[in-house]
């Protein structure tokens, strides 16, 4: 069996093995501006594509639904209006690591051909209610859409995109790049670069690598674990310590949410590719293993490997920040229990020196202190509760402060030199974004074997775009040198919530922002 349809503008015939659109266009036809955030969820958009003039999501899409009909992909677009929505993407920094965007992007672009104006934010927030960004903190992708392209370019052209990549850089914690072309997608994933003839590894639900010719082969061989929501109620795993104190403070364990699963590829005696492509998904790959998989497959094989991590496996197995349970006095002592983790003791002294650190063993997920501001910003936003304080001073020098008002989020950040206003915007942004939903809606069941429950992109709590209020940024300027501030913001952003809600005891706190 077989199944034709128009893709870009070229008549295609793939085999008819059941498998979604998705599959056929990433893995038949080489179409890399679809990418795979959920695959087979349907919740994160990232794969959107045209059929027929509509968006659809491609992944929960079944390829033979679009016989004889025309699919359109980022790339084939209009090259003028293409190039257009890269200048706005640009221009404002709705785009960071890229891989959400060219599907976002896809989904405007069907938006802006139906007549809805740029001042339209209501309809905006509504079309993005489709798709998941966890970079931009969608304040400035609702920006890009209100931004004429000639604008856009003339603003980019003005800018040193070195320096932009520099701060990028800074504040992601890995190497990137800054450009038109990341918002479409071509930041190079690391399975966006893989040769046609790599294997795939996937996964089996018994913790073994399958090898297989294809993904769809590699998938049925795996057993893979289907992602759901589960129905059971949140806990928080660690006890508060008793004592008179101003303030507590209980988290729970939160999902990174970073959009592309860990992958890597590999041809034999070759260096693999890095799973951190484009940014460092906020810590949450510093530690991913699949290249040093890929590498002893290829080995194994005498063949490029391709090695994929579900989204199930990646928020399974991926690290979490370690949850904490404390209380702390008006003077700023007290105590703060916390998942033990290594180095944590040491981050929490550069920050909170009056907290005792207790180390406590919990069964569930592995922690990392290289997720955003781990470990730190708890013990200062609870001592900062405590004292009364509200600018938060990051280990690294960076110093953010931030209030709740009636018109949205203001933050006022200082962190040496901009180096580009723009990317050091769009990356506080998406710090007050992470932060609000930290406070307020994340939060992941895990039971009492430490196995994970909700393995799905929407039960994480991500806040959506509808649900984000504004941001304003105000940037301090400095001659000094450059250090991360959106980590400090991160920080400062949930210290404003907590307190303009009443400083709740336990996260998430399930209230609006300034409930």
């Amino acid at each position: 069996m077989s199944c034709s349809f128009s893709v870009d503008g070229v008549d295609v015939t793939v085999d008819d093995d059941g498998g979604s659109l998705l599959d056929a266009l990433r893995d038949h036809l080489g179409k890399r501006a679809p990418k795979d955030g959920c695959s087979p969820q349907g919740q994160c958009g990232c794969c959107t594509v045209l059929v027929d003039g509509a968006p659809r999501v491609a992944c929960v899409t079944p390829a033979r639904r679009v016989a004889g009909r025309r699919v359109t992909t980022l790339d084939g677009m209009d090259p003028a209006e293409r190039a257009g929505w890269a200048e706005r993407f640009c221009a404002t920094g709705a785009s960071q690591c890229g891989f959400c965007t060219p599907g976002i992007i896809v989904r405007l672009a069907a938006l802006e051909a139906k007549g809805v104006g740029p001042d339209d934010e209501a309809a905006v927030e509504r079309s993005l209610a489709a798709h998941l960004c966890r970079c931009t903190g969608w304040r400035t992708i609702v920006e890009a859409f209100a931004l004429g392209a000639d604008e856009a370019a003339t603003r980019n052209a003005g800018r040193d995109l070195d320096a932009a990549a520099q701060r990028a850089t800074l504040e992601g914690g890995a190497a990137q790049h800054v450009g038109p072309e990341v918002a479409l997608g071509r930041a190079g994933f690391a399975d966006d670069t893989a040769p046609d003839d790599a294997l795939v590894a996937l996964r089996s639900v018994d913790g073994d690598w399958v090898v297989a010719e294809s993904l769809a082969e590699a998938r049925a061989r795996s057993g893979k674990r289907q992602g759901r929501r589960t129905t059971e109620a949140l806990a928080h795993p660690i006890a508060l310590p008793e004592g008179d104190w101003a303030a507590t403070l209980r988290t729970t364990w939160v999902e990174p949410a970073y959009l592309e699963p860990d992958a890597s590829w590999c041809a034999p005696g070759g260096e693999p590719a890095s799973p951190l492509a484009n940014g460092g998904a906020f810590g949450g790959k510093v530690a991913s293993g699949v290249g040093a998989v890929a590498r002893r497959l290829a080995d194994e094989h005498g063949r490029p490997v391709r090695v994929l991590s579900t989204r199930e496996d990646t928020v399974r197995l991926g690290p979490k920040r370690p949850p904490v349970a404390g209380g702390a006095d008006a003077s700023g002592h007290g105590v703060l229990r916390v998942a033990r983790t290594p180095g944590v003791e040491e981050a929490v002294a550069r920050v909170a020196p009056g907290l005792r650190v207790e180390a406590v063993d919990v069964v569930g997920p592995r922690t990392s202190l290289a997720l955003r501001a781990a470990g730190w910003a708890e013990a200062a936003v609870l001592v900062a509760a405590a004292t009364g304080a509200s600018e938060i001073v990051a280990p690294g020098g960076g110093v953010a402060e931030a209030e709740v008002g009636p018109d949205g989020l203001r933050v006022r950040v200082r962190c040496g030199d901009p180096l580009d206003e723009v990317v050091l915007r769009s990356y506080c942004i998406g710090a007050a974004h992470m932060a609000l939903g930290w406070v307020t809606s994340e939060g992941l069941v895990v039971d009492g074997s430490g196995e994970v429950h909700d393995l799905t992109i929407r039960s994480f709590g991500v806040l959506r775009a509808a649900d984000t209020p504004p941001v304003a940024v105000d940037i301090e300027p400095s001659s000094s040198a450059p250090v991360n501030g959106s980590d400090a913001v991160f920080a400062a952003v949930a210290l404003a919530v907590w307190r303009a809600q009443g400083l709740p005891g336990s996260w998430p706190t399930g209230r609006a922002v300034s409930a």
